[in-house]
Order: C-alpha cells, then structure tokens, then sequence
C-alpha cells in the first residue's frame, strides 16, 4: 500500500477538487477502486496500490492545471478525463488547448481522441473526421476554420453539404430553391453564430468571406486560400466524393466530416465516405480519424443510444449472416 499527500496551493479551494457532495471524488474511487482518497483541509491523502496512487495523482494534478485557467470542473469533465488518464493521455493537454474564443466562450477539445483530429487538422492538407452524432466532427473543425480565417492563414472559408433528404424529397418542400436547401445547411450557419458576432456573418458573407452552399455547386470550381469543410460527407455519392476532393487548390485545407451509420442515400447506392479510405489511406499529407461513442459531448444518454444502435446492427448482420450459411446449397444466390 502506497500513500502520497497532495498539498492544494492556496489560491485553489479543496471544495473545487472534491466537487458538490464529494462527487467529484466518489467518481474517481469509483473508477480506481484500490485507491481511498481522504482530504483534510488543502491535503488530498491517497492510499493505495502504487499504479493506482499515481494514475490518481496525475488526475487531480491535470484539475489543478485546468481550475488554474479559470474552468470550472464538473461531472462530466472529471468523467472525461478519468477516461484519458486510463487511456494515457494528458487531460490538461486537452482540456487547456484553446481553439477560438468568442463573447466569453472559449472553444476547446474535450476528449484526448479530439485533440488528435484537431491535431490532425493542423499538420494535414486534407482531414477526414468519421463518427457518431455529437463527437464534435464538425464543430471543432467550423472553430480551426475560423481561426485559420481570423490568423489570416486562409483568405475564405467553404462550408458545403450535400442536399440528400432525410425522409422527405426537396421538391415536396415549399419556396424557392434557396428556401429548399436551407434547412440542409442550417447547422452550419448555427455553429457560426456560435463563433462569431451575429452582425459580422452578413457581412463576411455577402464579401464571400464566408460561403455557405450545397455540394452540387462546388462542381467545377478550384478552391484556392480556403478553409473548406465537407458536411455530412456520408450522403455523397463515390463521384460526389471525388468531384469534390478535386476543387483542392493551393494554399488550402480540407476537413470532410459524417458518419458512416447514417447514410441517407437509396439502398443501392454506394456512399462516397465509405470507400473512400480503400482508395486514399496511406497518401501522405490526408489523415484520417475516427471518432467514438467515448468522444459524443452531448447529453450522456447519446454516447449509450450510439452504443446501443451499434450492437443493434451488429445482431442484425449476424443474423443475415446465419440465415444465409444455413440456407440449402441449391436456394443460395452464390451456387
């Protein structure tokens, strides 16, 4: 049994340490259950095996380091970085790197595995990011867009999605054109306002700072000094794809983000994200990074429901998969 105290600077409460109710330790017992953690005024007492001291050691000293920033922890922060500490990550790396800062809010990666796909982002021309709803894909890479535009290391940013329906046919929707695909591109003007002034888009916008438009209107074009992203990447056809990788001009980045479980394509047509890997990984200067249920920062039920779809689909291939080994030879479609 080791024992390590921990003596809190002074500018540090204990009660931010160990959280409302001792929640903030009780998680962290909970997950490292041969360690007991005591604390008595500004000294954290660990007692415990010497993998385990250590691991918590490094947890509450990466706390330190993110309430010295001015961030407050909270439940879902110490849940977070209890998984990177397991993971061997740094979770004050992480959850001290700022990417852009706007009207008080300050943009960051929450999970190790975001920091690597913002990483990725900087040292690569062209980054695909592939995952689950609300692992932050297009939002980290809306914020590294905005700031490459404001550092002046692009002259413009692209924002394009392709307008496949999700249940409904666009020429069912009423208005113009424009009225038609705009709630396709609504989540892309919602995380702008998230980053920048509201009266500033209209203007960046309208100077075409900014661009805003559906896939289809890419074709055609080079992309020079810009930041372009690629929304929802899952809906584009293997052409689409392909159309829309060969706009790549000079002096510009490329992040292409979706989600491989959630293609809203007719039956028997192949989607673009899916075999793209097959035909780029292993090209220097494209990177890409898969993003898990571990990385969804929306309400802790999502990451579950991902999960829980996840085996879903995997019971239902398994089962196709039996059917078909037990159909007699003479019924198979590959006799």
């Amino acid at each position: 049994m080791d024992r390590i105290t921990l003596t809190l600077p002074s500018d540090v409460s204990s009660v931010s340490i160990i959280g409302p109710n001792d929640s903030y330790i009780k998680a962290i017992e909970s997950a490292f259950h041969d360690v007991a953690i005591t604390v008595r005024g500004n000294e954290v007492i660990l007692r415990g095996s010497t993998q385990g001291c250590e691991r918590v050691k490094q947890l509450i000293q990466s706390f330190l380091t993110v309430i010295r920033t001015g961030q407050p922890l909270s439940d879902d922060a110490v849940r977070r970085s209890i998984a990177m500490i397991n993971d061997g990550s740094s979770p004050a790396e992480v959850l001290t790197l700022n990417i852009l800062s706007n009207r008080g809010k300050t943009i960051r990666p929450k999970t190790s595995n975001q920091k690597r796909y913002v990483d990725a982002i900087d040292k690569n021309t062209v980054t695909f990011g592939i995952g689950p709803a609300g692992t932050g894909k297009t939002y980290l890479a809306m914020a590294k867009a905005v700031q490459s535009l404001q550092s002046k290391q692009v002259n413009r940013i692209i924002l394009t999605r392709p307008a496949v329906e999700a249940g409904e046919r666009l020429g069912f929707l009423p208005g113009t054109l424009h009225e038609k695909i705009d709630p396709y591109l609504r989540p892309l003007f919602d995380a702008l306002h998230d980053m920048l002034d509201p009266e500033a888009i209209p203007r960046l916008m309208s100077s075409g700072t900014i661009e805003v438009a559906p896939l289809a209107y890419m074709r055609g074009r080079t992309l020079n000094d810009s930041f372009i992203i690629l929304d929802e990447a899952q809906n584009t056809s293997p052409e689409q794809m392909k159309m829309f990788l060969t706009r790549l001009g000079f002096s510009s980045k490329m992040v292409i983000t979706g989600d491989v479980t959630q293609i809203d394509l007719p039956s028997h047509q192949d989607s673009g994200l899916k075999i793209v890997r097959d035909i780029l990984e292993g090209i220097d200067d494209i990177s890409f990074m898969d993003l898990t249920s571990e990385d969804v920062v929306r309400h802790r039920l999502v990451s579950e429901i991902v999960d829980a779809y996840g085996r879903f689909d995997n019971l239902v291939a398994g089962n196709r998969t039996d059917r078909r080994e037990n159909k007699p030879r003479s019924l198979r479609s590959d006799r």
